[in-house]
């Protein structure tokens, strides 16, 4: 099969192109996209072909000729032709390949739809398919990393993914048609380089088969990729609880009893549904894993990027939302307040006996030792009490430590004040020099209320 033929099967094997597409080609004068523009002029000639050039800024001397061979090349074919540059970037960020990659590819997808381009067309042929396969896997890829180069991504295709190299050099001797050098590619600065120049003749020695090896099995992988993110798909749409904007419910039980090998890709893309969380790595996955299978209600994991994952007692919650925080109020004695922010109703009511507190969201104290005004607010740096029962000064925050309280609930919890004095820790703690005495004559029921909202 020679390289027209091999480009026609990829084209229509994973259907690229649609006649009269608009296309822009990603050229920079290299012999795979020269190639990669003349031969889709040749065999598409219905499509609205673009193509553009970007500059990474990296090789001054060298790029204004390489500009200067694109533009008469596509004026040769009558075909538009615009350059984009990568600027000084911010924040005095460096160009590294991973972040011009990132750069770059955003430009393409700017520029195609500034022309109304509904494909964009790039030049990897089959030894960058078997090159970046060795390179994911000397980086620790797992499947989808294995599975190289996707032929089709998104409005990017590859339509040479099948060609190898020495058939692109042959089939430019053919037509008689020059080309430029890019002289970064001789450098061993850099590791893709150091693999096509040294790593890949060597294996070469041992298979010499060895390309097209990788890439048929890299071809495997993708299909088998495929099927298992389907079924991922299948099992998503039965275990999302409730999805917000920056938080994501799923039903713990499933999780517990799946697969380890779906559980590990559905939580990858429970996460990445979640608009303000970039994509975990392989070790938070792990720990979220760990978190389902042992344990307990409660516990949490506390990622990068401000993220928690949190084992409820029916769910899971993966989320990038700040930790609540309750803001200051007053607090009527008797009287409540409606506090939305922690979802919670605090109240205070006067007793003319005791009441035993039915659970720890109540406190009975002495009413007459109470300010007719409290207050309520989150913790701060400083904030003591004298724990009922213990005695002594504690600092309000080695007591939440020692009661495991998790840190991203400690600014949620109302603090109840008399004046500057702390009274109760709501829902947990009072103060004991406000405890009940024989000498009581009034009480204070104190409630923490619970309340949700839909």
């Amino acid at each position: 099969m020679n390289i027209r033929d091999k480009i026609k099967t990829v084209i229509k094997t994973f259907s690229m192109l649609s006649e009269g597409d608009t296309v822009l080609v990603g050229l920079s004068g290299g012999p795979d996209s020269v190639t990669l523009l003349l031969l889709l002029r040749e065999l598409e000639p219905s499509l609205n072909i673009h193509a553009i050039y970007i500059d990474h800024g990296l090789r001054p001397h060298e790029t204004p000729d390489e500009i200067e061979f694109c533009k008469q090349l596509c004026c040769q074919l009558n075909v538009p032709f615009v350059t984009r540059a990568i600027d000084d970037l911010p924040d005095g960020q460096r160009k590294t390949p991973a972040l011009l990659r990132e750069i770059r590819y955003r430009l393409y997808e700017e520029t195609a739809f500034s022309i109304g381009a509904s494909r964009i067309a790039l030049g990897h042929n089959k030894d960058d398919q078997a090159e970046t396969i060795i390179l994911n896997l000397l980086r620790g890829a797992a499947m989808t990393g294995m599975s190289g180069i996707a032929p089709v991504r998104g409005r990017f295709i590859r339509p040479l993914i099948d060609v190898p190299r020495l058939e692109i050099e042959a089939y430019l001797n053919e037509c008689k048609q020059t080309c430029c050098l890019d002289s970064s590619n001789l450098k061993d600065i850099y590791l893709r380089n150091r693999v096509r120049r040294h790593l890949m003749p060597a294996l070469l020695d041992y298979n010499p088969n060895i390309v097209n090896t990788l890439t048929r099995n890299a071809q495997i992988i993708r299909e088998e990729n495929a099927f298992i993110e389907l079924a991922v798909t299948k099992k998503m749409m039965t275990l999302v609880s409730r999805k917000k904007k920056n938080r994501i419910e799923l039903f713990l039980l499933p999780l517990q009893n799946m697969e380890i090998v779906l559980l590990r890709r559905l939580l990858k893309r429970a996460a990445a549904s979640v608009e303000t969380i970039k994509e975990l790595g392989a070790l938070h996955i792990e720990e979220i894993m760990t978190l389902i299978r042992t344990s307990s209600t409660g516990d949490r994991l506390y990622l990068p990027g401000g993220i928690r994952v949190i084992r409820g007692y029916s769910t899971v919650v993966i989320t990038s939302e700040p930790p609540a925080r309750c803001p200051e109020k007053t607090l009527p004695l008797p009287g409540e307040v409606i506090v939305r922010e922690v979802n919670c109703i605090m109240r205070t009511t006067i007793l003319d006996r005791f009441q035993r507190p039915e659970h720890r969201r109540q406190e009975c104290l002495d009413a007459d030792l109470l300010s007719t005004q409290l207050k309520i607010r989150a913790r701060v740096d400083g904030d003591y009490f004298y724990p009922l029962g213990l005695g002594k000064r504690k600092k309000v925050q080695d007591y939440l430590v020692d009661e495991k309280i998790p840190r991203d609930v400690r600014q949620a919890i109302p603090l109840v004040f008399s004046g500057d004095t702390l009274v109760w820790i709501a829902g947990h703690r009072a103060d004991d020099r406000f405890k009940v005495t024989q000498e009581t004559k009034r009480y204070c029921l104190l409630e923490l209320i619970p309340i949700k909202y839909d």
